[in-house]
Parts: C-alpha cells; sequence; structure tokens
C-alpha cells in the first residue's frame, strides 16, 4: 500500500473497460472503514454507472471529458439526515442541522472518499478528485434527488487509466510539516519551498501560454480567480442553507 500512496496520480483519461462488481464493492466496503465522528458514518456515496446519469452530471463538472469517459463517478456527500431519521425513530431529537455538524459530516465525507482512492488504486485502477462537486452542488442535488441533510462534499472518477499519468510535483516535507508549534514562514522559506516547481520545464510553458511573469499569477488570475471564489462560495452556502445545514 505505501507504493500506492507514493505513486498516487490524477488519471483524466480512461479505457472502456467496466469496473468489475466485485472490485467496486471492494472499493465501498473500505470506504466504509474510514474514520468518522463518533462512529456515525455522517456521509453518503452515490454511485453512477448510467452512462445517460454521467452525461447529465458532466456539465456540473465542466464537462471535463473523464466525467462520461470513466466507468463509475462516485459523489461522496455529507449526510446528517440518515443518523437525524435513527435518533427520531428512536426517540431521540438530534440538533445536527448547523455548521458544525456539516464540518464534520464533511470531514466524514472525505475520510471515506480517500480509503476509496487507495483501494483502487490498489487494484489498479486510476481516480481523479472533482473539486467542481461543490461549484454547482444545487444542480448535483437536483439530478442525484438529494433530501434535506444530504449535500455533495466532493466526486471521484474511477476506470482504467488510458495512457500512463506522470507523477504530479509536491512541495517537500518540510514545507508542510511543522514539529511542536506551527513555524510561520519567512520571504527566504517562501523561494526555498517553491523553487524547484517555479524552474520547471511544466511551468516555463505555463508562463509563456498566459503571458504572466510568474506561477502565483498564473493562480490568482486564471486558475482560481478572486470572482469566481466568491461566486462559488456564496453558492454553496446557499446550498447548505438549502439542504438544511443552516438551521441552527
Amino acid at each position: 500500500m505505501i507504493n500506492e500512496i507514493k505513486n498516487h496520480r490524477s488519471v483524466r483519461s480512461y479505457t472502456a473497460q467496466p469496473v468489475p462488481e466485485e472490485v467496486l464493492n471492494e472499493i465501498l466496503a473500505a470506504a466504509t472503514r474510514a474514520s468518522t465522528t463518533g462512529n456515525m458514518q455522517l456521509y453518503s456515496i452515490v454511485v453512477t454507472e448510467d452512462q445517460a446519469m454521467k452525461e447529465r452530471l458532466a456539465p456540473c463538472h465542466f464537462n471535463q471529458p473523464c466525467v462520461t469517459q470513466a466507468p463509475v463517478l462516485l459523489t461522496f456527500c455529507a449526510d446528517i439526515r440518515r443518523f437525524s431519521l435513527w435518533c427520531r425513530q428512536r426517540g431521540a431529537e438530534p440538533v445536527y442541522d448547523n455548521f458544525a455538524w456539516f464540518f464534520n459530516a464533511a470531514t466524514d465525507a472525505l475520510l471515506a472518499s480517500q480509503n476509496a482512492a487507495l483501494e483502487a488504486e490498489a487494484h489498479g485502477l486510476g481516480i481523479c478528485y472533482l473539486g467542481t462537486a461543490i461549484y454547482t452542488a444545487s444542480r448535483i442535488c437536483d439530478i442525484l434527488s438529494l433530501p434535506e441533510g444530504v449535500v455533495p462534499v466532493t466526486a471521484m472518477v474511477v476506470g482504467y487509466p488510458a495512457a500512463d499519468t506522470p507523477l504530479t510535483d509536491r512541495l517537500p516535507v518540510d514545507a508542510v510539516v511543522h514539529r511542536e508549534t506551527y513555524k510561520d514562514y519567512t520571504p527566504g522559506d517562501i523561494d526555498r519551498i517553491w523553487h524547484e516547481r517555479e524552474c520547471s520545464r511544466e511551468t516555463a510553458g505555463l508562463l509563456e501560454a498566459n503571458g504572466l511573469p510568474n506561477l502565483a499569477r498564473i493562480f490568482t488570475e486564471r486558475r482560481y480567480k478572486g470572482e469566481d471564489n466568491l461566486a462559488i462560495s456564496r453558492s454553496y452556502l446557499e446550498c447548505l442553507k438549502k439542504q438544511g445545514f443552516f438551521n441552527q
């Protein structure tokens, strides 16, 4: 499993080979063994294999080809509904329709998704997370018939890679690890941490293609623009309210 973790990569091109049912079941079973708040399992996983359904969901993920190309699309949802229904059927009144419990449920869903990813890769499958699940959450709720108390947190395509995908670079370990207390970054630390990425051939190509002087500006002016970030934040917050996570 250590090798699978170190060799993780985002796969965006898939063959038409289906994922065997027994393998998919093992992936889903692994997801359910993830750590969870109070052993409550505050998440649900919607499995989409039907091509027509994937095509309906594709615009929600900006029509990335992998959504309709991969044989399986998993949508991981924060879910306070199932536990709340159980509480009420046992005469206990739940108070989980609030931000704290959205956070707990979202954490549960993300932990489950990582277990699923690791299990999929252990079977020789490729995966790609789709952060767009929160960009168009309300539309996904409608398409997947998500009731009050359930909201998408992330999505993942799963399938057999159509080609070798190179490893994506990562910052050095000491860039993200702090011993005992948080050590803030000096200007020198920032230069050192990002040096290799900023000097890569890939970055040089991006700078030329975008006509910008540095990688940071590609992120702030091209990939994740301020106005888009605010629009997504407002949209997702409205979806959370609609789905009943801010009643308290």
